[in-house]
């Protein structure tokens, strides 16, 4: 017995590769990854990571560390204090120590894979980048920690924006999400869309893979440098994710007394250390942490000291709970791992070849004394244990919609009362679980969803791809009735409302609305979000605002009937193709954020439909930037076509459909 313990143990040292992987690439460079074993799998997939993305990678690894500015020079040094600030290397490297066997050796494996082709293929990496090799089991963990703790729940930008009262939380992060029942079906059938938007860069990419192994044929998305999967789908059931308005962090404003704080009426003493950051062709940089009871001092400057407190910090087995969210087999095993709460944010919406839809509310939401969302989202005083807490609300009391009567559940970054209709009530939770306004983007998602009485696979996708401003359905009639004769209203009065490659009156009406703030004639209601707001109640200000667009939009492009895929084009990395999709705040349900020269810089990422037919799911998916950021791959900009005529693949998940379609194949 004690030998057969250690034979396992030691199966799969650091370096060694495994037997019987495969790893067949199609012709989209979607790594389609084979493993007679699960560590084999997780080998396979760290390998074909390296192989699509090792200079990023290794980028976002050495930033991840904390030691960018050793590794590339004093421009990584502010990302560095962040990230050594808040103890990400130390944490990581407890939480790596305390999983548990089993996922060890698959973090192990991960890392073992990755440097596995760093072995193979030294020419292929970028020698700026060799520095931070060999890859350690901790890298992935800490890498994830850094990013889902202290980007996503708590953010830099937030903490200056609060300190400076400059500057905000960056627009745009979000995604869409929907779940359909068989009763909504055209075809009886379960489907699902997975469709985040993020920036088209760094730490934000998707990465698009296909893993098999003993229990497990996954396939889905995740960003890059992770070992598990957030957006999968199963024989079985599919779950995705969105970015919630859930509050899991804190800002406290200190009170100083000398060296130390007052709390609770009586001074107490900061819990200080020092870290050393090294920097490239520079000196190095000592920099003290300081701590209160609520966590690391974020901010002192100009007589202001903030501390900040982030969920979450406690729980060290998020990606096991990925891990096993995804070969779950049924509906109860599926709702025992997300109950654990492991992952401290992010709206998850599932879906299973059974017929059950949920949409939940997720994440370590901090059980409050008092206070609204609105209070929670600034400084609060630090000054008193009144604001300082210390659980988290239970599975049971966070929102969530199971198997509504209405055949669908739905997320687009609202808050949760409108993952169904009608709408939850928010009386029924805590005043702090988050705020209550509804986007164009969810309207424009709830309108699509109760437009059918049934559904079919192919109105789904074409739903997808909507890029109707949903703000023109509610207001530009009345505007146009105010108007007078004039070019521009005859654009307007002629446009399709879309944001497509060739819709024209789009441009004249985004820039209409970059300065122009609709008042309605009827208000915006929770209740009725179908039909509220609508009209406007100040239309002599949208005609004069549409004048001043106009002269705009005549100046800068010489007609104001411009075609939108003339103006906005999908420029990325050489190419060059006729873009399409709009603003979420203005309702299109393709989101495109475009930047100052007209190139995307932020929106749809990676996309999946997804059916749950009878002889087993089917999907058609898209990664909009590409499969792969290496030099030289031709898997960068290979689906940008499909982007800009709005189609999606073929999920290749049949290894008969795989082999007809491979580019070249890697065997262990």
């Amino acid at each position: 017995m004690k030998l057969a313990f250690v034979l396992c143990c030691i199966a799969m040292p650091m370096g060694a590769a495994p037997r019987g992987v495969e790893i067949l690439w199609d012709r989209y460079g979607v790594a389609h990854v084979y493993a007679r074993d699960r560590e084999g799998m997780f080998y396979g997939y760290g390998y074909a990571q390296m192989q699509s993305h090792a200079n990023l990678i290794l980028k976002l690894y050495g930033e991840s560390r904390g030691r960018g500015a050793e590794y590339w020079g004093p421009k990584g040094l502010e990302l560095d204090k962040w990230v050594r600030l808040n103890g990400v290397p130390e944490r990581a490297e407890q939480w790596y120590k305390m999983q548990t066997p089993e996922f060890k050796k698959y973090l192990v494996a991960f890392a073992n894979g990755m440097n596995e082709y760093a072995k193979r293929h030294p020419e292929a990496i970028g020698e700026e980048y060799k520095q931070v090799l060999p890859i350690e089991p901790v890298d992935s963990l800490m890498h994830v920690h850094r990013i889902v703790h202290f980007s996503y729940v708590s953010s830099q930008l937030r903490v200056r924006a609060a300190a400076t009262g400059r500057g905000a939380e960056p627009g745009g992060i979000g995604s869409n999400a929907w779940a359909i029942m068989p009763k909504k079906s055209a075809d009886g059938t379960p489907m699902m869309l997975m469709n985040p938007h993020l920036p088209w860069q760094d730490w934000y990419t998707y990465y698009e893979i296909h893993l098999n192994g003993p229990g497990a044929n996954l396939y889905g998305a995740s960003q890059i440098g992770f070992p598990v999967l957030r957006f999968v789908f199963s024989d079985y059931l599919g779950f995705t994710q969105t970015v919630n308005s859930m509050d899991a962090s804190d800002l406290y404003k200190i009170t100083p007394d000398g060296d130390g704080y007052r709390f609770d009426g009586e001074k107490k003493a900061y819990e200080k250390s020092q870290v050393t950051l090294k920097v490239k062709g520079g000196a190095d940089v000592v920099m003290e942490v300081k701590k209160t009871v609520h966590g690391p001092v974020v901010w002192d400057q100009d007589g202001k000291v903030l501390a900040m407190r982030t969920g979450g910090l406690d729980r060290p087995f998020l990606l096991e709970q990925y891990w096993k969210m995804a070969i779950a087999k049924n509906f109860a095993e599926y709702q025992a791992q997300v109950a654990r709460l492991e992952v401290p944010t992010f709206n998850i919406t599932y879906a299973d070849k059974d017929g059950h839809v949920m949409y939940l509310f997720n994440g370590t939401m901090p059980k409050r004394k008092s206070g609204d969302a609105a209070y929670w989202a600034g400084v609060v005083p630090g000054d008193t244990s009144k604001t300082l807490w210390n659980s988290y609300h239970t599975y049971a009391e966070l929102p969530k919609v199971i198997d509504p009567p209405v055949g669908w559940v739905q997320n687009t970054n609202d808050p949760p009362w409108t993952a169904t209709l009608p709408t939850l009530d928010p009386k029924a939770f805590p005043a702090y679980t988050t705020a209550s306004e509804v986007s164009m983007r969810s309207r424009s998602s709830l309108r699509m969803l109760s437009k059918d009485e049934k559904l079919s696979f192919d109105k789904l996708v074409e739903y997808k791809h909507s890029t109707h401003f949903e703000t023109a359905d509610r207001m530009l009639d009345d505007l146009l009735a105010a108007a007078p004769d004039s070019a521009a209203k005859r654009v307007l009065a002629a446009w399709d409302r879309n944001a497509d490659n060739a819709s024209t009156g789009a441009v004249l009406f985004e820039t209409l609305m970059r300065g122009f703030r609709p008042e309605w004639k009827v208000a915006a209601d929770l209740k009725d979000p179908l039909k509220t707001p609508m009209g406007l109640k100040n239309a002599a200000a949208g005609v004069e605002a549409l004048a001043k667009a106009a002269a705009e939009v005549e100046k800068s492009f010489g007609r104001l009937d411009i075609s939108y895929g003339d103006v906005n084009r999908f420029k990325y990395r050489g190419a060059d193709f006729p873009g399409n999709g709009g603003d979420g705040a203005l309702g299109a349900f393709r989101v495109i954020r475009f930047g100052p020269n007209r190139a995307p810089v932020h929106g749809d990422t990676f996309v999946a439909a997804i059916e749950w037919l009878k002889s087993g799911p089917r999907g058609r998916v898209l990664v909009s930037y590409g499969n792969s950021s290496q030099p030289g791959t031709k898997h960068d900009v290979d689906q940008l076509p499909l982007l800009s005529q709005k189609k999606l693949r073929e999920v290749w998940r049949l290894r008969k459909d795989v082999e007809k379609n491979v580019e070249s194949k890697y065997v262990f």
